[in-house]
């Protein structure tokens, strides 16, 4: 069962799908259970994080579990409240906020979700402090997780940052979240497959390292995951369960291959684009909402480039002066050097071509046993009333056209967008979407 590959995990002693030595994670605890109310002290005094703990919370957080936390810790250590501004930004900025405050303190306790662990996970890792986390919402898979996603400059990067000593969830709590949290969590999830099949075009055109370990963990809970996502929206704990620990183990799978890879490929770029660039008028958007419309567009692609023979590339790559024109003088160079090192010109144009032809067949049937339809994908995120489309989330149809376009040029991580623009087919689905 799941439960046990958690603690198998924590304890050192998984089997490595991949033929290496047994898996561990530095996380100390993973703790999901119906209800933690009387707990928290003890879950956390077990870990020995020291005399004087930072709570960083906002104020949604603080309501809804952080003052809980905050008196049962005050008999076990001295506590600092860090109180970040209602939706707080996952930027620098706040990083450093977090940091200044916490200055004096000897570890931190992250109450939240998204935005408030990868604030804390970062701070953490910067200053040399250990943290917990206790979770308000299954919203994102980033809670076991060693990067952070933070905006540098207006570029959205993913940061090496610190494992939690120890994590917590509440189903009661997780299940009374907003709806549209619930269905971010499913979002966030929802894209195993896309970042499956990119990983594998990666493994297969430019011989980047894959490993199958962080998907056999996901596997047990996936299939019922997907199906019941309407249980989630009804209090129902164990399809709630099922959600914790699926996002818990994408976290772990990120951790065992020392990167997002497993989780965030075309979908994830598609996703921050547009963060990037969206007009600060537009309605907010959780993270996971954006990841499961950008999730449908990638299986489509994908579905699009595997239906018939190799495709074959023929170079169209932007130079540096029209990515540094597109993007500006702010981010644009940051987003060059991500960049250059995808682009296929001369010599190498000849030698991909070979290595597709030669490996189309076998790469098809690696992808066609882990795949899922894109009507299959579409299915799971309405059962649970999720957003499937950009005017869902009052997107614009015209910016969203870019993100598929150009979202290849923010990170060095070659995908199906890359393989669809190299071989002239991106533009012609963009057309057709």
């Amino acid at each position: 069962m799941s439960d046990d590959v958690i603690r198998r995990l924590i304890e050192g002693t998984f089997p490595d799908p991949d033929g290496g030595p047994d898996l561990a994670v530095g996380v100390r605890s993973v703790v999901i259970a119906d209800s933690l109310e009387g707990e928290e002290r003890d879950l956390v005094a077990a870990l020995g994080l020291g005399a004087r703990l930072a709570l960083v919370s906002d104020p949604t957080t603080h309501e809804v579990l952080g003052g809980r936390i905050a008196r049962a810790l005050s008999g076990l250590a001295a506590v600092d409240l860090i109180k970040l501004p209602q939706r707080p930004h996952a930027d620098a900025g706040s990083v450093e906020k977090i940091r200044g405050a916490s200055v004096a303190s000897d570890a931190l306790v992250a109450v939240g979700s998204g935005t408030v662990n990868d604030l804390c996970k970062y701070a953490a890792a910067l200053d040399d402090k250990p943290y917990v986390v206790f979770g308000t919402a299954p919203s994102m898979n980033g809670y076991t997780s060693v990067n952070a996603a933070i905006t540098v400059e207006g570029h959205k990067k993913s940061l090496a940052a610190r494992a939690p000593r120890g994590v917590f969830l509440d189903l009661g709590v997780l299940a009374a979240a907003p709806p549209r949290m619930i269905r971010s969590g499913l979002g966030d999830s929802l894209c195993r497959p896309t970042a499956q099949v990119d990983w594998l075009l990666a493994n297969a055109l430019r011989g980047d390292p894959y490993r199958e370990a962080p998907f056999v963990l996901l596997a047990e809970d996936e299939t019922e995951l997907f199906a019941t996502g309407d249980a989630l929206l009804s209090g129902d704990l164990e399809a709630m369960r099922r959600l914790a620990r699926t996002l818990v183990l994408s976290g772990f799978g990120m951790t065992i291959c020392g990167g997002s890879m497993p989780a965030s490929q075309g979908e994830h770029l598609i996703g921050h684009y547009v963060e990037m660039r969206a007009d600060p008028a537009w309605p907010f958007s959780f993270h996971g909402e954006q990841i499961g419309v950008a999730t449908l567009t990638m299986a489509r692609l994908q579905e699009l480039m595997l239906d018939g023979d190799a495709p074959r590339i023929v170079g169209g790559d932007p130079e540096e002066d029209a990515v540094l024109d597109h993007f500006g003088p702010g981010i644009g160079p940051a987003c060059w050097r991500e960049f250059a090192p995808k682009r296929i010109s001369g010599n190498r144009l000849g030698e991909l071509n070979q290595r597709l032809t030669e490996q189309w067949q076998s790469l098809g049937e690696r992808i066609g046993r882990c795949a899922r339809a894109a009507a299959d994908l579409h299915q799971a995120l309405s059962r649970a009333g999720a957003p499937s489309r950009p005017e869902d989330l009052r997107w614009s149809q015209s910016v969203y056209r870019d993100a598929v376009r150009h979202a290849r040029e923010i990170r060095n991580r070659y995908t199906f967008l890359d393989l669809a623009a190299q071989s002239g087919r991106l533009e012609r689905f963009i057309a057709a979407m």
